[in-house]
């Protein structure tokens, strides 16, 4: 396994572990009221972190080649605004369970729009990974919010393809920067029609959450741009286990006996295409 692929792998884990904690601090709101103050508390917080980053590394503040930037952006503000829903209302594993789809539907989106190649280890460790979540929310226990989660799921998918539609002149913390900009005039007209009573506490919230997204959302620009969509993307399931832990231990969530033997169809495919890539590359 070359080393670009092992970085794409290693930043994802990396990447969908930190997303947790972002996932935990967006659980702490408490309320799906306001998921546009939220949204727009967020990108006012990434801002606040990136323009001097950009001014540091001299990158202009006035953005170009926008097109799939704009796209990504608006793309990511639907994303944002159903993790509120879907985070608020299940238990933190389940969500990210659902989330965990995303893998899945990148593999196939990456197939047929992109004319990617899959493996068939992929397609089986995909199907198998769709699998698990699927045991861990019990398809007769879907809502509103579960469905929430899957809006999730596709949003972050198309994200993570869309990144090979962006000029390759353009940079981590550029692509960041775009994103978070361009999705802020939507959000704010959202957040003004929403109406909701202004909360400090969100501010807090919002601005650790961003944070968190920042951190996960360069890993996955690093990651999907270092190697190709079905190859990696099955390391975004090892999240999962951080989902497991941090429920446990700061929200009292106890996942059944179905929640692991979903997790082990999920992690135990991720684990045997690795080695079979590795052993493919070494050839």
């Amino acid at each position: 396994m070359d080393r670009s692929l092992i970085q794409a792998v290693i930043m994802l884990v990396f990447g969908n572990n930190v997303a947790i904690l972002s996932d935990s601090l967006i659980k702490l709101v408490g309320s799906h009221d306001a998921p546009f103050q939220f949204a727009f508390l967020r990108l006012i917080s990434a801002l606040l972190v990136l323009i001097p980053l950009m001014v540091v590394l001299k990158k202009p503040l006035k953005p170009t080649h926008t097109r799939w930037h704009w796209v990504r952006a608006h793309v990511w503000l639907v994303s944002s605004l159903c993790m509120v829903i879907s985070l608020t209302t299940l238990p933190l594993a389940t969500a990210n369970a659902v989330f965990y789809a995303a893998p899945l539907i990148t593999v196939v989106l990456a197939v047929l729009l992109f004319s990617e190649r899959a493996s068939l280890a992929s397609f089986i460790a995909s199907g198998l990974g769709l699998v698990g979540v699927l045991v861990i929310v019990n398809p007769t226990e879907m809502n509103g919010f579960a469905l929430a989660a899957l809006v999730v799921a596709l949003a972050l998918a198309v994200n993570n393809l869309l990144i090979k539609k962006l000029p390759a002149h353009h940079g981590v913390v550029e692509t960041l920067y775009y994103t978070t900009l361009l999705a802020l005039p939507l959000a704010a007209a959202g957040a003004w029609i929403e109406g909701a009573t202004w909360s400090w506490s969100m501010a807090l919230l919002a601005f650790g959450s961003s944070v968190f997204v920042l951190i996960y959302a360069a890993t996955c620009v690093f990651a999907y741009r270092a190697a190709q969509s079905s190859v990696v993307s099955s390391a975004e399931y090892t999240g999962l286990i951080g989902a497991v832990l941090v429920g446990m231990v700061f929200f009292a969530e106890q996942p059944e006996l179905r929640f692991y033997l979903g997790a082990m169809l999920i992690v135990v495919p991720l684990v045997t295409l690795t080695f079979l890539q590795r052993e493919g590359r070494g050839r």
